[in-house]
């Protein structure tokens, strides 16, 4: 009987499904690198929203710049109208109506009144500030409120809800329904001590006295321009409506 020697070859086989787990591992760091470029872009995207946006009735100045219709608003943006004009500021749960030959600032929770008058309606209890007098809904409910600065006297009206109003003297409770009217300024000791944030508010309205000027202040104690204005009030919130797909209140429980 004769023997016979074997060679024996080993090689190497791939089998199919390693190769299709090859390939999905490499299309898989593909789209993972794909959406590692798209987040990043998109969140600073996020952090660039606009914290309102601005619609206009007529010339309405933005921190000195005239805009035509509507324009995103941010904190520390400045509005000014005109004899003949408003402008509606739509944030979340809130809006402010600035009346006509009004100057407001705008902040992250609130408005600052520096001359003229606005109205607000909010449910996020919106602060309005007019020199050293601070107005803001009383409790977390929708809540309708104006405010007039003339002449150095604050006028406050409580529409729906009640508010809280502070000033030197302590903070007192606004019924619905009521008026009141404070001092904007300090008393003369209060006056002696300049604080930052008397700094700002005078570094606020040399930048607004930089703006074209706005017509007088007159009409706002007007009888006659006081029905205008609120019949303006009604038309262009429903101009507003028009304009943006957003409600701009919520719903009447």
């Amino acid at each position: 009987m004769t023997k016979k020697g074997f060679g024996i070859t080993i090689h190497e086989v791939h089998p199919k499904g390693q190769e299709m787990l090859s390939t999905m591992r490499t299309l898989h760091l593909k789209m993972l690198s794909c959406a590692m470029c798209l987040m990043f872009p998109l969140s600073s995207f996020a952090a660039d929203q606009p914290a309102a946006m601005l619609y206009t009735h007529g010339t309405t100045l933005l921190n000195g710049s005239s805009i035509s219709r509507s324009s995103a608003i941010f904190s520390g943006d400045l509005v000014q109208t005109e004899a003949s004009s408003a402008a509606n500021i739509n944030a979340s749960g809130s809006i402010v109506l600035v009346l006509n030959d009004s100057l407001v600032q705008y902040e992250d929770r609130g408005v600052e009144l520096e001359h003229g008058g606005l109205t607000v309606s909010t449910s996020k209890q919106l602060v309005t500030r007019a020199g050293n007098v601070v107005v803001s809904p009383a409790a977390s409910v929708w809540t309708e409120f104006s405010v007039r600065d003339v002449d150095g006297t604050v006028q406050i009206e409580a529409r729906k809800g009640d508010l809280t109003v502070v000033d030197e003297k302590g903070a007192t409770t606004l019924a619905q329904g009521q008026q009141t009217t404070r001092e904007a300024s300090a008393s003369q000791q209060d006056n002696q001590t300049t604080t930052e944030d008397e700094k700002k508010k005078k570094k606020r309205r040399k930048a607004a006295a930089a703006a074209p000027p706005a017509a007088g202040g007159g009409i706002l104690n007007s009888p006659v321009a006081i029905g205008i204005g609120s019949a303006a009030i009604v038309g262009v919130t429903a101009w507003v409506l028009l304009q943006s797909s957003t409600p701009a209140s919520p719903a009447v429980p």
